[in-house]
């Protein structure tokens, strides 16, 4: 009799978790809802990400004694988000995107906390493993953006992924401000000025998974299932995939990889000139005030430009924004490549520029992922995407530091200008062969 009242007690809570069929007025309001609970975990979060960004490599470089090693951090950070976005997205999947998203936001935290004691005690080997657990928070930050699209309608999926990366502003842009403060106060506690930051980022990664484990409910991943479930039956419906995109056909795979294309060319190039800017700026006598406030316009110009992004996808189409993207990161790399390292206002031009453009193309390419991908795999679809997109970024990091060793960083910004035009044109012929496939069939 007690097992018969626990199994009916246990199958009472699990039908009670699962979300009822949301619509019309509720479900704009649980719309809205969801992206206010997204942007302020973001707001928060927006300090881990950044704040590293800024000493990360000078770390690197003081602790090994070489330029070349400069790169490492965002090499195990962004490998470490590449393993973190398969977990995330499967846990997503699995149980929503809130518990997915937190447990990446705590795995975050808790690598930001293993840098510090590694770097305090001269722990070479701890201090890779815990940059590998901090890119977790970084994957984390990232996926959010597809959360805020799950209940989104068609034609404001690239808005509302927009609105949830630009919320990351502010955090984004005060953590590297606050490397010098950040680094007085971990010397006032007898730490490395250097270690400062991950202190900070420790504490809002913890913060944003405060906010995101006691307020994204109900899920709403599970919300888009279960609305979709009757659509799906009956063929039709708001929430019905589009023809050709059943979790069973292959029709789908080839515009989620040209989105992918899309996605990982911005990070590489992004990734790989800016990791590299610090180590230029500090090269020639910046103050590290100064290459944090480089930085931050940097991650301020991937950010704050992100409805700008999402309006033009939604009202132009997404190939034809990926392929201004890769314009615009083709003309900062040029423009990096020949400013003069001495003058702060030429070396911010060119890291504005590869903000703005990482923006478009983050944007325009998760836009395709997301459309073309079918509901039921949708989440694990963008955990692999994110996943190789952190692969890239890891290999133009770890790529960028010898390229600079070996010819300079003039040389590594005219080599990421070149690629990045390569993808423009990749992208527009697609653009235009995807039109001309839609006229057809029309």
């Amino acid at each position: 009799m007690r097992t018969s009242d626990s199994v009916a007690r246990v199958t009472q809570r699990r039908e009670s978790a699962i979300p009822s069929p949301v619509e019309g007025a509720h479900l704009a309001g649980l719309q809205r809802r969801t992206l206010l609970v997204l942007s302020l975990a973001q707001v928060l979060a927006g300090f881990g990400l950044a704040a590293g960004i800024t000493v990360g490599a000078l770390l690197a470089a003081e602790l090994w004694g070489s330029t070349a090693a400069a790169g490492l951090p965002a090499v195990l950070f962004t490998l470490g988000a590449a393993g973190a976005s398969i977990v995330i997205a499967r846990v997503s999947s699995a149980r929503g995107r809130r518990v997915g998203l937190t447990v990446g936001y705590v795995a975050g935290a808790l690598g930001g906390l293993g840098i510090v004691i590694a770097a305090t005690e001269s722990l070479p080997v701890l201090l890779i493993v815990a940059f590998v657990i901090y890119g977790a928070g970084s994957a984390a930050n990232l996926q959010a953006r597809f959360a805020g699209a799950d209940l989104a309608v068609p034609s404001h999926r690239a808005r509302a992924m927009s609105l949830v990366l630009m919320a990351t502003t502010l955090g984004a842009v005060l953590g590297p401000l606050s490397a010098q403060l950040m680094g007085r106060v971990a010397e006032g506690w007898g730490l490395d000025a250097l270690v400062g930051p991950f202190v900070l980022s420790a504490f809002a990664y913890v913060a944003g998974a405060l906010v995101l484990g006691f307020y994204l409910r109900p899920d709403p991943l599970l919300v888009a299932r279960t609305n979709d479930a009757p659509a799906a039956a009956s063929g039709g419906g708001p929430g019905a995939q589009p023809a050709g995109t059943d979790a069973h056909d292959t029709a789908w795979r080839r515009p989620v990889a040209g989105g992918i294309v899309v996605m990982v060319g911005a990070q590489l190039v992004m990734i790989a000139v800016m990791t590299m800017t610090p180590v230029q700026m500090r090269l020639h006598d910046h103050a590290v005030g100064t290459i944090g406030l480089v930085i931050a316009l940097h991650v301020a110009a991937m950010y704050v430009p992100s409805p700008l992004s999402g309006y033009l996808v939604d009202r132009l189409g997404p190939w034809w924004v990926a392929g201004a993207s890769a314009a615009v990161l083709g003309l900062a790399g040029l423009v990096s490549a020949l400013a003069d390292p001495t003058a702060t206002a030429t070396m911010t031009v060119g890291l504005v520029l590869l903000g703005l453009g990482w923006s478009l193309g983050m944007i325009s390419g998760s836009a395709i992922v997301t459309a073309a991908a079918p509901l039921r795999v949708r989440a694990r679809v963008q955990g692999r995407s994110d996943a190789l997109i952190s692969v890239a970024g890891a290999g133009g990091a770890g790529a960028s530091g010898v390229i600079m060793a070996m010819a300079g960083f003039s040389a590594l910004a005219l080599g990421c200008a070149a690629a990045a035009l390569a993808l423009g044109a990749l992208a527009v012929a697609y653009g235009r062969e995807r039109k001309a496939g839609t006229m057809a069939a029309s």
